[in-house]
């Protein structure tokens, strides 16, 4: 006869071999182990509200986890487990997919994820704004190296995307990870930082770039249309290049595009890349939508309206917004693209060229005029020691302090700092966040990376995303001010960007699709990262499950790392 008995939680982990970092009960909940030799599943989690991912209230049920898979929801009472935790009252969802992240070489750094995997995150997709990790010549991966060498002891040592599949695999990752191919990095790789036109031969080139990325496995192209070298490349040449992804039928991928304007010419910067993806043939995921500065938050309905008549035309468009009205990016994006042509040497020698200045600043001015003012950016991170205390300071606190003016400060700051300087510019309404978020063709996703309270990923003052964005949009958006049922934001943040990238056996709690799953308390999930204390994990999810293997239990880091590679070419097993 089979039986089982209580544990406590010290005697459950050691019987499933379960590290944690501490041992305190997070959840409350009561695990039960089964005595017994045999089994039907690993894990059964018992009475939850199931959502399913595809926007349907919840129904309560059983899921019986077997190996890497979902093999059954429904009554499971009468079936044995290794395992049995509880979840009345509690949320069972598909694990989330950011679908659009920057988390890439941090995972060689501190390979344990935990900004993402604390918030529900099982999937990341990055390669993103037109940057990514490879294809790299041999002049790019020196300058990596000699970066990340100096900063964090890491040596970089691929130059293309299965080389830096094998590099991350060395020591494993808790969530599974994919990855765009960057158009910036392409035409750095072939033409430089120059401001100039592709030639034939070049564009030859680059559509050979993606067509070797694609066949390593990335999930399509990204462009970064407000950065250097990807903003240099004219409508006609990013059509060309992102044809090669539309006439791969095997392995056809997505458009994903930081456009060219987010301000002033939005609209126009819409249009772009509605029609760059019609003409290559590709689907169009607009990235981070939004309308910055206060003249141009009228523009967000025509916005959506402009994207809603593109899909009744048969353009694919859909987008991605994380939820909060402030954006995060490098101090150089105020500065104009004519400025930084010809990459970073180039760019501190304009800014210290004296006849250049009264140009510059009057460039400069404008962007932040239309933000508001100075107060509106915030430095969030810089590299020296000795600037240390700009951190999470407005720019104009900083100027006040040095008795200095704001232009001329941030300035000198970024020749001091050699332009590797973070901000936050607080530049839209949140009538219009949630306008865009509540929209059923935009998905969830961070813009951030994966970070720590702890390490060498714990410097800086973040923008807040990284730390908290899903569990905001569950306990902010949803249940207190009710934008969108909860199993709304729950398919916009699992079905939707899952369908979109055509991500298969993930994305749902189905029968057979891989256990990736996140366990939260719909009364109490929420974030707890702020503008003023940005590094510090949500409340409310205890449990997240990635193949079939809990990375979080009991709110706590399991020490686990299961998570898969996932390219197109061996989707869904990687």
């Amino acid at each position: 006869m089979k039986t089982t008995r209580k544990v406590d939680r010290r005697e459950f982990l050691k019987k499933t071999g379960l590290s944690l970092m501490s041992i305190s009960a997070a959840s409350g909940l009561s695990l039960q182990l089964i005595d017994c030799g045999s089994y039907n599943f690993d894990f059964i989690i018992e009475n939850g509200l199931v959502f399913n991912g595809n926007g349907k209230p919840p129904v309560q049920a059983d899921v019986g986890i077997k190996g890497e898979l979902i093999a059954e929801i429904g009554d499971l009472a009468n079936r044995s487990a290794k395992m049995r935790i509880p979840a009345k009252g509690m949320a069972v969802a598909p694990g989330f997919i950011d679908i659009h992240t920057h988390t890439e070489t941090e995972l060689l750094i501190d390979a344990n994820a935990q900004s993402k995997i604390r918030q529900g995150v099982t999937t990341e997709m990055a390669g993103q704004c037109g940057s990514s990790v490879a294809p790299l010549t041999q002049k790019m991966r020196d300058e990596w190296h000699n970066r990340f060498q100096k900063k964090y002891s890491l040596s970089v040592d691929w130059t293309n995307f299965d080389g830096f599949y094998r590099r991350l695999m060395q020591n494993g990752v808790p969530l599974n990870w994919s990855t765009m191919v960057g158009l910036g990095t392409i035409r750095e790789n072939v033409i430089g930082m120059d401001n100039r036109p592709a030639s034939e031969e070049e564009i030859k080139k680059m559509r050979q770039l993606v067509d070797d990325s694609l066949n390593q496995g990335v999930w399509g192209v990204s462009t970064g249309l407000e950065y250097t070298p990807g903003g240099f490349a004219s409508t006609d040449e990013i059509a060309r290049i992102c044809s090669i992804v539309g006439s791969n039928k095997k392995l056809s991928g997505i458009y994903a595009t930081h456009m060219r304007n987010e301000d002033d010419t939005v609209e126009e910067a819409v249009t772009e890349a509605i029609a760059i993806a019609k003409k290559a043939g590709v689907p169009l995921q607009i990235s981070h939508l939004k309308s910055i500065g206060k003249r141009n938050w009228g523009k967000v309905p025509a916005l959506l309206k402009m994207i809603e008549q593109a899909r009744e035309k048969g353009v694919p468009v859909t987008a991605d917004r994380y939820p909060y009205s402030a954006y995060s990016t490098s101090l150089s994006a105020l500065f104009p693209l004519w400025v930084r042509e010809g990459g970073t040497e180039k760019f501190i020698a304009n800014l210290q060229n004296s006849s250049l200045l009264d140009k510059i600043c009057t460039d400069v001015q404008f962007k932040v005029d239309r933000l508001g003012s100075w107060r509106q950016v915030l430095i969030s991170g810089v590299n020296s020691e000795k600037n240390r205390w700009m951190q999470g300071k407005r720019v104009s606190e900083i100027a006040a302090k040095l008795n200095s003016e704001p232009f001329e400060v941030m300035r000198r700051l970024l020749v001091e700092e050699k332009s590797r300087i973070s901000m936050c510019g607080f530049g839209m309404s949140e009538e219009n966040t949630k306008m865009i978020l509540r929209h059923p063709l935009v998905a969830i996703g961070s813009d951030g990376n994966s970070l720590s309270t702890i390490g060498p990923l714990s410097a800086g003052h973040p923008h807040p995303r990284s730390f908290g964005t899903f569990p905001r949009v569950l306990g902010k958006y949803a249940r207190e001010e009710k934008l969108f049922p909860l199993a709304e934001a729950v398919r916009k943040m699992t079905s939707l960007p899952a369908k979109k990238l055509g991500l298969l056996m993930r994305g749902e709690l189905r029968r057979g699709f891989y256990a990736d799953l996140v366990i939260f308390d719909p009364d109490k999930v929420a974030e707890t990262a702020t503008w003023e204390k940005p590094k510090q994990y949500p409340a409310g999810i205890p449990y997240v499950m990635v193949n079939g293997e809990f990375v979080i239990f009991e709110g706590d880091f399991a020490n686990k790392r299961p998570g898969k590679i996932l390219t197109k070419h061996f989707n869904p097993v990687a």
